[in-house]
């Protein structure tokens, strides 16, 4: 008797053939690819046997040229050769002005960097594709055939417009994106798996461009992320240009350098910070100058910088709850801590040698690759339950310029959280929101991500309305945010999506200040909640003296209330301080008691007018 293979509409008819999946690594400096093969996570290598792709892209005359052998390029003809674009993704000019840069910068429409090159402008999203284009390429070729998914790494303080320009990189390089993982969460992938380990671990990720923490707790195939911290612009490439500024000082040179005289300055910093990763000295050559540096002099030109990375791994330690003594490992990432001096500070902080079992270019993209491998289904049988968390809190704007937070920094992702809020005007028909992101109390110190507005509210007295607010942030970091009127179904939403997103270092600037001004912030939220209360005091009083007030009150008594609301009025515009406010709204509030009660009394006689007391008997 014949058989016959059944499957569901959509899925493949050999339903146990196994999926191309790989992990990708799309780095400052360099870039990486891996897949799992009968069980095992491996990078692919190019047709000369590398791993490493340099994220370089090249626009020449005669096309688009990506990776390795544009070392040349990048000093010749630097305007046209684009390195580190990641510090680039989701973010706009007035967000790298100032900085040393070599190219022509111009806003899109959108609001993103556009770089002019000789083939026109691009924009980092479109760069970063050539990089995954090629990446892509790789895998297909030794995979024999088209991906069927990817997962993609970042770094886990990239923020929602950094994440989503990611996105779009891989969706213009053809690539279907499974997730995108925060890359301390893949080397903690790369490292559970592969050695077994559980407890508290430590992932201290020192890439070309970016510096991640988090500390993560490990069991049975459950990593969560307790904390995460860091800085978005600090990386190799900064211990390369405070070698460079060495190097300039001692060739004595001064005064405004040309693009190829500053490429070439890096290029020469670069090289000799390697080589110091495995020798005492290096020669080094700028120009027609020529010296030397050792390890010493290294030490000095970079200690500022390690520093600033231990500083954010404290920071990280504090928010996880977590003491230094109480981590079982702590896992070295990215090419830059290959340094010998990162290595020893990190373990002199950490009371432990940090583990470099796995290379640490490669860990990320292995990680990856088996969290790839279990998405698109290779592993029915096997879970792998990932729980990162959102580095910034995510808030609504209120009345007086306030942030109510709705989902907290740290909170573990997915998450969806909601919170109700309501109308503060009678007969208010519309409600605008403004979603913001940061850790201060008001607006105007946070990032603004999206407006939007509920629009189609029936009618009620202020304070009536229901509006329920739920942002939901999915397993990539990205926002979605609905407000629905809970009495009649109307809803509105929107998909977050900044055009450029937070500047070099403005999360942890954002994050620095919360700490700092947390006193101030406290008491001016205080004064601006009673702020409000005046506001909404003195409105309610005043529309209800305009109607009751000469029938109600005699004239003396009118006169006095309108002396308090003239106090109160008075008070809000001079006071600065919380709770002299408050003490004239609650006199204010307990004088006009009296005439609240005395409406109360005429709305019951009025309807209760025309009639008789027997008519309400047994009702209720």
């Amino acid at each position: 008797m014949a058989l016959l293979q059944i499957s569901e509409p959509g899925q493949s008819r050999a339903p146990h053939q196994h999926k191309r999946a790989v992990g990708i690594d799309l780095g400052t400096t360099n870039s990486l690819v891996a897949t799992v093969r009968s069980g095992r996570a491996e990078v692919l290598t190019d047709d000369h046997g590398e791993a490493l792709l340099p994220s370089v892209v090249h626009y020449g005359e005669g096309g688009i040229e990506v990776g390795g052998g544009l070392a040349e390029k990048a000093v010749t003809d630097p305007g046209n050769t684009i390195i580190s674009v990641k510090r680039f993704m989701g973010r706009g000019c007035d967000d790298v002005r100032g900085s040393d840069t070599v190219y022509e910068l111009a806003d899109s429409a959108g609001g993103m960097i556009n770089i002019a090159t000789r083939q026109g402008r691009v924009s980092p999203v479109e760069v970063s594709a050539e990089i995954l284009r090629v990446l892509a390429q790789r895998a297909e070729g030794a995979l024999g055939g088209p991906l069927d998914g990817a997962v993609i790494t970042v770094p886990a303080y990239f923020d929602d417009a950094q994440r989503q320009a990611t996105r779009d990189a891989a969706l213009l390089a053809g690539i279907k994106v499974l997730r995108l993982l925060n890359e301390p969460t893949a080397a903690a992938v790369a490292y559970g798996l592969d050695a077994g380990d559980e407890g508290l671990i430590a992932i201290y990720d020192l890439g070309g461009g970016t510096f991640d923490i988090s500390i993560l707790r490990l069991s049975r195939e459950v990593f969560e992320v307790l904390a995460t911290g860091g800085d978005s612009a600090l990386g190799g490439d900064d211990f390369d240009l405070a070698v460079a500024e060495w190097i300039r000082r001692q060739a004595g040179v001064t005064g405004r350098l040309s693009a190829m005289e500053s490429r070439a300055l890096t290029a020469s910093a670069r090289t000799a910070r390697e080589q110091l990763t495995d020798s005492e000295v290096a020669d080094v050559r700028f120009g027609d100058w020529r010296g030397r540096l050792d390890r010493n002099q290294l030490n000095a030109c970079i200690d500022a910088l390690v520093d600033r990375t231990l500083r954010a791994s404290r920071k990280a330690l504090r928010d996880a709850g977590v003491g230094v003594d109480e981590l079982t490992a702590v896992v070295m990432v990215g090419g830059t801590t290959r340094m010998p001096r990162v290595r020893g500070k990190v373990a002199e902080f950490f009371h432990q040698s940090p583990l470099t079992d796995i290379d640490p270019d490669t860990v990320v993209a292995l990680g990856a690759a088996r969290q790839a491998d279990v998405l698109v289904g290779n592993k029915p049988g096997e879970e792998m339950l990932l729980l990162d968390v959102i580095p910034l809190s995510l808030g609504i704007e209120t009345m007086g310029g306030l942030v109510e937070k709705i989902i907290h920094r740290n909170t573990t992702i997915p998450v969806a959280r909601a919170q109700e809020f309501t109308t503060f005007k009678d007969g208010q028909t519309a409600l605008a929101i403004h979603v913001v992101q940061g850790e201060r109390e008001l607006v105007e110190d946070c990032r603004s991500l999206a407006r939007f507005e509920l629009t189609g509210l029936p009618p009620m007295a202020a304070g009536a309305a229901k509006i329920r607010i739920t942002y939901q942030v999915d397993a990539d970091g990205l926002l979605n945010v609905t407000a629905t009127e809970t009495s009649t179904g109307v809803q509105a939403r929107i998909e977050v999506k900044p055009s450029y997103g937070l500047g070099d270092e403005e999360i942890s600037r954002m994050l620095r200040d919360s700490i700092d001004h947390a006193g101030g912030d406290v008491r001016l939220r205080a004064l601006r909640e009673q702020q409000v209360e005046a506001d909404r005091l003195i409105e309610d009083i005043d529309a209800a003296l305009a109607r009751d007030g000469q029938a109600l009150l005699t004239a003396d008594e009118l006169k006095c209330l309108r002396t308090g609301v003239e106090e109160l009025a008075a008070a809000r515009a001079s006071s600065t301080n919380h709770r002299e406010l408050a003490r004239h709204v609650e006199a204010l509030a307990r004088q006009s008691e009296e005439f609240a009660a005395l409406r109360m009394d005429a709305a019951i006689k009025g309807a209760l007018a025309g009639h008789r007391l027997d008519e309400f008997e047994g009702e209720g």
